[in-house]
Formats: C-alpha cells, structure tokens, sequence
C-alpha cells in the first residue's frame, strides 16, 4: 500500500509506536509511508512504570533511527503516533501526556485504538488482541467500543498472562493434592524450577503479568499432549473470545481481525464459524500508530 501525504514536507519521518506489557514496537516511515527503520525495546506500559515506557519508547526510535542509518539526534525532528496500554486509565494519560518527549511533535492514544487502525487500514472495523493481555475494540461511524482492558490479573481473560496464571492455580492445586499431577503440572514445576507449593508462590509473588505469559506456551504444550486441564483452560479462553467476538459484531463493523502474539495458537481452538469471522489485519499497529499521528495532524490519509 501506497499513501500520499500532500502536505507533509518532503523529508518529514514519522515514527510510529504501539507499546505494550512485553515489547515496544517502533516504525519510521518517510512522507509517503515508504519504511526506513524499525526498532524494538522492553515493556511500555506506564501502568507497570512512566519511567519504563518513556524509556522504551525513546530505545524502540532510537533503534529504528539506527536501522535507517540516521542519527539519534534526529528524534526530534519526528511526528510521533504513540499507542500505548494502560493509557486507558486517566492517571496515564495524564503522565504521558505531560511528557517532555523527545519528538517534533507527539500524538497519544491506546495500543486498542492504533491496533485497530492498523489492522483496518484507517477504516471501520473490530479487532480482538490476543497476547500479554487481551481486550475488544470497535470503530464504526465515529463510535469506539472497548470490551476489556482492566489489566492483569483483574481482567485480560483468554491472554497469555491469564493462560498462564489458570495453570498456575491447576499446579498449586495438585501440589495440594486436590487435583492430580499431570503433563501441564510438570511442565510447570520444570519450567519453574521449584519442588513445592512454597517455593511457587514465593517464586511468582509480585511477578509482572509477562512472567505469567511465559507458562502460556505451555498451557498449550500440555494440550496437545491431552492434557484435560490444560484443554478445559483453552476451551474457556475460546468461549470468551465467542463472546467478544459477538458483542464487537453488535456494532457491525465491516471487518474483525484478530491481532497479538497468541493469535495462531488461539484460532486453532476456536469453533469454525467463529474463526471464520476474522480477517487478516492489513497491517500491524505500529504503522497504525503512524496513520493516527498523520489524521491527527492534517485530518486525513488517503490510501492508494
């Protein structure tokens, strides 16, 4: 895809940001969105640290900066798009948005919306994330619909943080003797490197909600090794993602797609019809977030 920036000057960059509980994506583009550099940095969540995101955010420019063969120094020369999680939440929004940024210029809003964006090339449409966390966005007609988006461990039901704590709870329980060992258990244990229910929950006491995903994949692992709890926990992951998926589809956005780093593993235990109503994203929220930061500066993109 091609888009034209009539009144961008010639050599304007733009860099667009989607950060969230794991990573900070970065993307810089020139005035007619042609890529020159990308780069990618730790967590930028301001809810877990203002600090930690700001970081991030400069270290993702900084290397896409590098990646293009530019100077850091001309970060402050860049039209910023910066989607974020947690800034949801009106005391992030607040912090963010009273930054000292680094950039030219800098245009704030969620990773929800600039993944929607993204996924939908600026049009109407849904998408569901599917990863460290997870939530429900719609964009139809000048409306936005959020389902979700309360963070771990209130929230964020079927993502890799959730996935992971559910077959935390079935490992604690067998431990207790409540519940049989199984596959999923002792991968678990192994992956953990405790011995007893003390050790687990002094291990995973105060932990961030990516040290929970890094037992998603093996909630999977366990499934297909028939691993009945590991299943039971996926089939209700599937179910929830039904019941976004329906109420996103209330709003009748024209396409729903499903974005984030469990999306593959997760549609192979959706039910047929409901896989089949997701389309490809167009493209990721990192170039999402560069669309935003154009509309916002000159109120229009025009693809071709």
């Amino acid at each position: 895809m091609t888009v034209i920036i009539s009144r961008a000057e010639h050599n304007q960059y733009f860099i667009g940001i989607d950060g969230g509980a794991s990573k900070c994506r970065a993307r810089l583009v020139s005035s007619d969105f042609s890529l020159r550099g990308e780069g990618l940095a730790g967590p930028a969540n301001p809810l877990h640290g203002i600090e930690e995101a700001q970081e991030a955010i400069v270290a993702s420019t900084a290397a896409a900066l590098k990646d293009a063969g530019l100077p850091e120094s001309d970060m402050k020369n860049l039209i910023a798009g910066v989607g974020l999680a947690g800034v949801n939440l009106p005391t992030c929004s607040a912090a963010m948005s009273n930054w000292d940024h680094p950039f030219k210029k800098m245009f704030l809003t969620t990773d929800l919306h600039v993944a929607c964006i993204g996924a939908h090339q600026g049009a109407d449409g849904a998408v569901i994330i599917v990863g460290t966390g997870s939530c429900g966005i719609s964009c139809v007609k000048g409306k936005t619909h959020i389902l979700g988006a309360h963070g771990f461990p209130h929230g964020d039901k079927a993502s890799g943080a959730w996935l992971g704590l559910e077959g935390l709870k079935i490992t604690l329980l067998a431990l207790d003797g409540v519940l049989e060992h199984s596959y999923l258990t002792d991968r678990i244990m192994q992956h953990l490197g405790c011995k007893t229910d003390l050790e687990v929950v002094e291990k995973m006491s105060r932990v961030s909600s990516r040290v929970y995903a890094k037992l998603a994949p093996l909630v999977f692992e366990a499934a297909d090794h028939d691993d009945v709890q590991a299943q039971a926990i996926l089939r209700e992951a599937a179910d929830y993602i039904k019941t976004i998926s329906d109420k996103l589809l209330d709003s009748n956005p024209p396409r729903l797609s499903m974005i984030g780093g469990l999306t593959e593993r997760m549609m192979r235990w959706l039910d047929k019809d409901v896989a089949a109503r997701f389309s490809p994203p167009l493209d990721p929220p990192e170039v999402g977030a560069v669309y935003y930061a154009h509309e916002e500066l000159f109120g229009y993109h025009e693809a071709v």
